[in-house]
């Protein structure tokens, strides 16, 4: 499933704590660009001891949701974390991890636990033992890939994991969200699985946005530019208007400062130049749409503002490390 969260950006009460609070239509501009794709969803009831193993998945994400029960996850880097029923964790990253009963168990992998299709893309599995009146637990987890389109550089600095407990303070109306998936949940009524799998990319995409109102925590590099009043005003400028070719002076004046302080104060937070930034940009939007969309090289080209071509293609293949052709056949 694709979801484009364009319905939910558009909230005039912000959630936001940070020392300099995003904008709405900055926030709006960020969050324009998300695609979640889900790959695979399935509903898992168990005993009253399990262990499961998620394998690392590089350019994924992980959602679980508790509605049953309590569990332990270990993350890949040492972290230990109780969940609770009614609670969720996201994981953008896609690292290995694995979820525990509080009482030791042998650990199987999910990919190598019968299921059962419940959806075209929803399965389940059930390792309760027929004596076991009731579940131990029941919860249902989401691998999703995430696209950020032009905002790409900030997928490396989302967190680890994302944790929303029973209260939700964090994440504003996402609560709601994983109340109406234990429903479903527990009811088991017709259509539940598909409906469960439209909700779990939406809890996902949820998880981001509430990252993005708090400012992006304290993450370095693009995120850190987004909390600075000065260069965030040319970083909207730049994903506004990616098909204009811009110059430093005009991006400057975005920011009101010289075009000499803007530059040094970009590539200091940035680590890269405010051309370079500019033409990330125009790439990354470039392989959305010739790998999802499938346009042609030369509608891209002109989209983007290229004069020519060969001239996309050189810089594309700078950026990307392929060529625009390749790309797209290989999708």
């Amino acid at each position: 499933m694709l979801l484009t969260p364009h319905f939910f950006t558009q909230n005039p009460n912000m959630h936001m704590t940070s020392s300099f609070a995003l904008s709405s239509e900055l926030i709006s501009e960020l969050l324009s660009g998300l695609r979640l794709y889900g790959v695979r969803y399935q509903r898992i009831q168990t005993g009253d001891t399990f262990g499961l193993n998620f394998a690392s998945r590089p350019g994924h994400a992980y959602l679980h949701y508790v509605a049953v029960g309590e569990l332990v996850l270990h993350s890949a880097n040492g972290e230990v974390l109780t969940l609770s029923a009614g609670e969720a964790v996201f994981l953008p990253h896609g690292e290995r991890h694995q979820l525990l009963s509080a009482t030791a168990a042998d650990v199987l992998d999910i990919d190598n636990i019968e299921t059962a299709p419940l959806d075209e893309k929803v399965s389940g599995i059930d390792t309760c033992p027929s004596t076991q009146e009731t579940p131990g637990a029941v919860l249902f987890f989401g691998c999703m890939k995430i696209d950020l389109g032009s905002m790409q550089r900030l997928a490396d600095v989302l967190p680890e994991i994302m944790h929303a407990d029973a209260k939700g303070i964090q994440w504003p109306g996402l609560m709601h969200i994983l109340d109406a998936m234990k429903r479903e949940i527990c009811s088991g009524r017709v259509g539940y699985a598909g409906i469960l799998a439209r909700l779990a990319d939406v809890a996902g995409a949820m998880f981001i946005r509430g990252w993005v109102e708090d400012g992006c925590g304290n993450s370095p590099g693009l995120a850190a530019a987004l909390r600075d009043p000065r260069l965030a005003q040319a970083i909207l400028a730049i994903h506004r208007e990616p098909g204009r070719d811009w110059s430093v002076a005009e991006l400057a004046a975005e920011s009101h400062i010289s075009r000499s302080a803007f530059a040094e104060r970009f590539q200091a937070t940035i680590g890269v130049p405010p051309l370079r930034y500019a033409t990330e940009v125009k790439m990354h939007l470039a392989v959305r749409w010739l790998s999802s969309e499938k346009i042609t090289v030369d509608t891209a080209s002109q989209r983007l503002g290229y004069s020519s071509q060969a001239a996309f293609s050189r810089a594309f293949k700078r950026v990307t490390g392929k060529s625009p052709g390749a790309v797209r056949l290989l999708s």
